[in-house]
């Protein structure tokens, strides 16, 4: 940035190298992280405008949104000139961004493959630092018609409870269920836990005429397919 710049605010310069107005121009999609978050927010320090602030908080997670999905607001305030404020209203955008992956419209999605449930669950698994259980519960056509947060646990599991999975198969007349958990560890396969409760699932279902198509383990952006590796 050049020297006569860093001398003025964000509202001194040039309307086309505003991030408002760039993004009011342009769209949102044509800006930068930095310059997304500049727009949150709205000020910066006396030694740094907002922009410089947003592109320091950035490098300290080397530009890895994920990473900034996983810090919570006192972890974010420990960052130069990001006060409560700005910290929780960080927190408050990223968990927006995670509710309209799990907004309604998202029911009613075909799922074709594992691909298509990794594209669905991996924003609201992936940035956890602890185990969620979610089922996805599917008609005939395999199209998403409910999901829901079965249940949350701690870094190495979480309770499961077969009966209530297959109570809620029913009530929402879903014939296929995708079961999909998390390992914040990291550890991309399945453990001998998971093999057991995935077959169990599995017995219960086809007792009520239900079939299990798939069950999907998401660790650091990537995912194991139970179908895809012959284990259903």
């Amino acid at each position: 940035m050049p020297k006569s710049r860093q001398k003025l605010s964000i509202k001194d310069w040039s309307e086309a190298d505003q991030p408002r107005e760039k993004l009011l121009q342009f769209g949102a999609r044509q800006l930068s992280s930095a310059e997304l978050m500049t727009i949150l927010i709205r000020s910066g320090t006396s030694k740094q405008s907002a922009l410089d602030l947003c592109k320091s908080l950035l490098a300290e997670i080397s530009h890895d949104l994920s990473q900034l999905e996983k810090l919570s607001v006192s972890e974010l305030m420990t960052h130069d000139g990001i006060g409560l404020a700005k910290a929780t209203t960080i927190a408050a955008a990223l968990e927006l961004g995670r509710r309209v992956q799990d907004s309604p419209s998202h029911t009613m999605l075909k799922l074709s493959c594992s691909s298509d449930v990794f594209q669905l669950m991996n924003p609201l698994l992936s940035p956890l630092n602890y185990e969620e259980f979610w089922v996805l519960y599917l008609n005939r056509a395999n199209n998403v018609v409910y999901k829901e947060c079965h249940s949350r646990g701690g870094m190495t599991g979480t309770v499961v409870d077969v009966r209530l999975i297959l109570k809620t198969a029913l009530d929402k007349a879903a014939l296929n269920l995708m079961l999909v958990h998390n390992h914040p560890s990291g550890q991309l396969h399945p453990s001998p836990a998971d093999k057991a409760l995935t077959k169990k699932i599995q017995n219960a279902a086809q007792q009520l005429d239900l079939k299990v198509l798939d069950h999907l383990i998401i660790a650091q952006r990537q995912y194991f397919s139970f179908a895809d590796e012959g284990l259903l």
